[in-house]
């Protein structure tokens, strides 16, 4: 997923017609997941793709379950990992020689992030013990805002644009969840909520399955948010500049560029306004099981 640059290459292929080449094709070539990698250069004058097999060789593929597996790194595991290793190294940076005043536009910028998850997430979302939370709610919004951050960026990608990566991230919060409910309640006392006080006897077998189900929405609901909203932008971003591609025509570029790069600057938001999303509902999420009431 790179916007701007590589949209025009993806308007440019489009345009030659064909199946294999047409508009959707083309365009969810370039935001889907694979083993390829688009980087500057080649006969195109856009870029040129790296195969991902052919660098890193063939790691481990089998069947697990008779599920079939290739442990071989894709695009989005490699943006997992450049989004680690520069949150990784930004949290080194901003905590270097650290005192009671933060110093330097860097180390201000993290703390007042950090305390905005701490203040107005975690505690208004969990309340007394949301220090337990802290930690999580802290690293998975970091984490995040790296990624969607990351894919701005020409020629490199948004991992949270991968359906598989926001699936976990989900379930890395629901498995919480759980944890603080039963944590607050006890194990036997928080399965004991799934049905409020005072619902007669004979509602049971219709408000269990409700309540067993809406404990899968939530997490549901986390994949789809996050992964919608990052693959949607960049969708956009690419069918406004194959516009001039499909029309045939350079009168409407400049228009197709300013409402791309419009889009662009808004991408810069919504990667920061997904991470909050993701984190405060996480965290009323937590709230909500840690206080039954």
């Amino acid at each position: 997923m790179t916007p701007l640059v590589l949209a025009a290459e993806a308007g440019a292929e489009a345009a030659h017609g064909g199946a294999e080449h047409g508009p959707a094709a083309v365009i969810m070539h370039h935001v889907s997941d694979g083993y390829h990698w688009e980087v500057p250069g080649g006969a195109s004058g856009f870029s040129q793709t790296i195969d991902l097999r052919g660098l890193f060789g063939q790691w481990w593929k089998g069947e697990v379950l008779g599920i079939p597996v290739d442990l071989t790194p894709t695009k989005s595991v490699l943006m997992l990992w450049l989004g680690a290793v520069v949150l990784l190294a930004v949290a080194l940076w901003a905590v270097r020689g650290r005192g009671a005043v933060p110093k330097g536009r860097l180390q201000n910028v993290v703390e007042a992030l950090f305390l905005f998850v701490r203040d107005e997430i975690a505690v208004k979302n969990i309340g007394h013990h949301s220090e337990r939370y802290l930690p999580y709610l802290a690293t998975a919004f970091f984490f995040i805002l790296s990624m969607n951050l990351l894919g701005i960026i020409p020629y490199l990608g948004s991992a949270t644009g991968n359906v598989n990566v926001t699936v976990v991230l989900a379930l890395c919060t629901f498995v919480l969840t759980q944890v603080a409910g039963m944590r607050a309640h006890g194990v036997v006392g928080y399965w004991k909520q799934l049905v409020p006080h005072g619902v007669p006897v004979w509602l049971y077998p219709i408000m269990i399955p409700v309540e067993v189900l809406g404990l899968f929405t939530k997490p549901f609901a986390l994949t789809v948010r996050l992964f919608a909203n990052m693959v949607a932008g960049h969708i956009v971003i690419f069918f406004l500049l194959a516009l001039i591609f499909f029309l045939h025509s350079y009168a409407v570029a400049p228009l197709s560029v300013a409402f791309a790069f419009g889009i662009f600057l808004l991408e810069i938001f919504v990667a920061l306004l997904q991470a909050y999303i993701f984190t405060m509902l996480s965290g009323l999420f937590i709230g909500m099981a840690s206080h039954g009431h």
